[in-house]
């Protein structure tokens, strides 16, 4: 009998949660959730509760602050924990969603264990926000690229992903 495969997921605020539910949904005993961020904070009401699917791994990565500074170290402490979690739950691939900066420290972690990365919502714009630099960026890492647009899909491409709609 085939080995399942092993599909992380990374999830760290209720919003992107919503979005990617159909897709856990979907994943069966492949998914290994990796939950994070706004989820485990109690300033944020600990919506890591309200999470209906296993949870392989809570993942450190806020820190109170969103001065440039604070937000600097999330993204340090977000690689340095996540590194110890895909040491602790191996992943054959990994699916990060959006722009926010827990995930460009997901992703960052994910590269030396040559996890490849899938990311869907590449090519979105937010003009004047820093959200674009770290959307770009994961588009770089990733592998694989889901879109939600033709002109986001025109975007990737742009930047040197093939889309995979």
């Amino acid at each position: 009998m085939a080995e399942t495969r092993k599909i992380g997921v990374v999830s760290t605020s209720r919003a992107e949660y919503g979005i990617l539910r159909p897709v856990l949904r979907k994943l069966g005993d492949s998914l290994r959730l990796f939950v994070g961020g706004a989820h485990l904070s109690p300033e944020f009401g600990n919506t890591w509760r309200q999470i209906e699917f296993p949870i392989a791994e809570k993942v450190e990565c806020l820190m109170s602050s969103d001065t440039p500074e604070g937000i600097a170290k999330s993204i340090g402490l977000t690689t340095y924990s996540f590194a110890q979690a895909y040491a602790r739950t191996p992943v054959d691939i990994l699916l990060i969603t959006g722009d926010r900066y827990e995930a460009i420290g997901a992703a960052l972690a994910a590269v030396p264990f040559k996890i490849p990365i899938a990311h869907l919502g590449g090519g979105d714009l937010t003009y004047g926000a820093f959200d674009e630099q770290i959307r770009h960026s994961l588009t770089k890492l990733a592998h694989i690229h889901f879109t939600y647009s033709e002109e986001q899909a025109g975007i990737v491409r742009h930047l040197g992903g093939k889309i995979n709609n």
